[in-house]
């Protein structure tokens, strides 16, 4: 709006005024206002509301086609920070892919674990001082701390399931006990009986463990996050687990 009292002509003719609002995110245009007065030549046009806004409409796509990138990227076999970085072009290349990121890949930044889910050009939430952010507090050592112990380190990696998913399937593999073992089934029978909470054999335990976890099957965290990245491997999500697995 004009400061008040200031820079005004003197009324000589009508005046024709158009108002441009550009949208969200966009500049702001001041009033339009168009003598018409006795020197106006008959090829002058008013400037309307959408010759003006064009090129504002226009920059703003153009910023937004530059800098358009992938929120989130899911790590593939064979995928490098350097290959990923280099995909997007990342300012920063690996080093800074790495540093955005370390909450969920880890000390070594060579190490990628197939789907685990990085972030493109930001970093990934941290707490202060670096952190990773925990949804839950504390642990307690029991059912449910196991759980939500499982839970925040699952975030970390990138591994889909939810508390009610995890624990409807441990009450219903193991009711609950860390230290069950079948004895009866076919595993068994080969050598290799299903164990722990989630009843997983060893073999699979091996090749889904979660780095940071115990390499025990009948650790209830090792086991629940070896388990529930077994399910997502194969089922998508502990979540869509809902009989022997």
């Amino acid at each position: 709006m004009p400061a008040k009292g200031k820079h005004r002509r003197p009324r000589n003719g009508r005046l024709t005024q158009g108002f441009v609002a550009a949208g969200a995110g966009a500049a702001f245009v001041l009033p339009i206002v168009v003598a018409a007065t006795a020197h106006a030549t008959p090829s002058a046009r008013p400037v309307t509301a959408e010759r003006a806004m064009a090129p504002a409409v226009g920059a703003v796509a153009a910023v937004a086609a530059t800098t358009a990138v992938p929120t989130t990227y899911t790590v593939a076999a064979g995928d490098t920070l350097a290959t990923i970085a280099d995909k997007y072009s990342l300012s920063g290349g690996w080093k800074r892919l790495y540093t955005d990121n370390r909450r969920v890949i880890g000390g070594d930044p060579a190490v990628l674990s197939p789907g685990i889910t990085l972030t493109i050009g930001a970093k990934a939430e941290t707490a202060a001082g670096g952190a990773p952010v925990a949804k839950y507090a504390t642990y307690s050592d029991n059912l449910d701390g196991w759980i939500k112990e499982s839970l925040d380190i699952m975030a970390r990696h990138g591994i889909p399931g939810s508390y009610e998913g995890i624990h409807r399937n441990v009450m219903r593999e193991s009711s609950g006990n860390p230290r069950a073992v079948n004895n009866w089934d076919s595993n068994a029978a080969a050598g290799i009986p299903s164990k722990g909470l989630l009843q997983i054999i060893d073999p699979t335990f091996r090749a889904y463990h979660v780095p940071g976890t115990a390499m025990d099957s009948f650790d209830p965290v090792a086991n629940i996050t070896a388990a529930c990245n077994y399910a997502a491997a194969r089922y998508g999500s502990i979540d869509n687990v809902n009989s022997a697995y």
